[in-house]
């Protein structure tokens, strides 16, 4: 552990910002020190937005990095795309993203880092190279990054909304409307601290757009738009409008055409721009054959 000290000499800038051009940490880091209290002004903890005025003192303790947590584990993985930088995975079904009390095992990031060996540290040991996060049962496109530059631009476009994630979703019963907006802020549910719901206290915004693709006999399949990257966003505000995501047990009710549960919920299409070319890349997941099956027999059940 080791302690910076500066000295602020104009204004304007903020906090983050400015230890990131002044020390090694990068900004994200730096962030996440002004949320831990480590980073002071005048003796004082501040948030990371917090623009030093000419003249203050600020001191920010930088913590060691810390020993590597999860382990390298030799499993296959459904690559979409690879450079240097980034890489896109096609996760399947069951899969947890990163090692959790109870998930130590099996994760994205212990089959990322067998296959990488090297991942951006910003997330810390349990989720090196992970910059944003699909559900369990969820599938689909997930990017992960190979280093701090990628980690931080990756961040950024989904701060500044220039990273588009796509979803195809079956749900329960049939919306009337084509498409639509769902605008309603999600935060932890005080009655039951494992869901989210949508609330107006310590709540952040969060935007769903959806689209109805095809409607059958008592289900919807929609294609939904993420504006916003809040936990279990499109299961909370499907529910919230009264069409919880099919096989949604968390959100819904179990799904009487699968023997497995569990969202049928797929991050078909994932937009961005790549940190180190600039060029936009678009990467599709084709849909995981449990979903494809199950659409076909809501089309041939909803002909009958």
């Amino acid at each position: 552990m080791k302690t910076v000290n500066l000295t602020a000499e104009t204004g304007g800038i903020r906090i983050d910002r400015l230890l990131s051009e002044q020390t090694e940490v990068s900004r994200t880091r730096a962030q996440k020190l002004c949320d831990e209290g480590l980073v002071l002004v005048n003796g004082k903890p501040v948030k990371s937005s917090y623009k030093p005025e000419p003249g203050e003192e600020i001191s920010a303790t930088i913590p060691d990095d810390e020993p590597l947590a999860a382990e390298a584990e030799n499993i296959s993985l459904d690559i979409l795309y690879e450079d240097a930088d980034i890489i896109v995975i096609n996760k399947p079904k069951g899969m947890v993203v990163h090692p959790a009390p109870g998930a130590e095992h099996g994760t994205l990031v212990n089959a990322l880092l067998y296959h990488c060996k090297d991942l951006s540290g910003i997330n810390g040991v349990l989720r090196p190279g992970i910059v944003h996060r699909i559900d369990k049962d969820t599938t689909g496109c997930l990017v992960a990054c190979k280093n701090d530059f990628a980690h931080e631009a990756i961040a950024k476009q989904l701060e500044t909304k220039t990273c588009h994630r796509e979803y195809r979703a079956i749900v329960t019963g049939v919306l009337d409307h084509d498409e639509g907006m769902i605008d309603a802020p999600i935060g932890r549910d005080p009655k039951d601290r494992q869901k989210m719901t949508v609330t107006e206290h310590h709540s952040r915004p969060a935007i769903t757009h959806f689209h109805v693709l095809e409607r059958f006999k008592d289900t919807t399949y929609l294609e939904c738009a993420l504006e916003t990257g809040r936990t279990h966003q499109i299961r909370v505000h499907m529910r919230y409008i009264g069409h919880p995501v099919l096989g949604d047990t968390k959100y819904g009710t179990p799904c009487r055409y699968m023997d497995t549960q569990g969202q049928v919920l797929h991050a078909y299409r994932l937009t961005l721009i790549h940190p180190r070319t600039g060029k936009e890349m678009v990467f599709e997941a084709p849909l995981p054959e449990y979903f494809q099956t199950l659409l076909d027999m809501l089309r041939r059940e909803s002909m009958q």
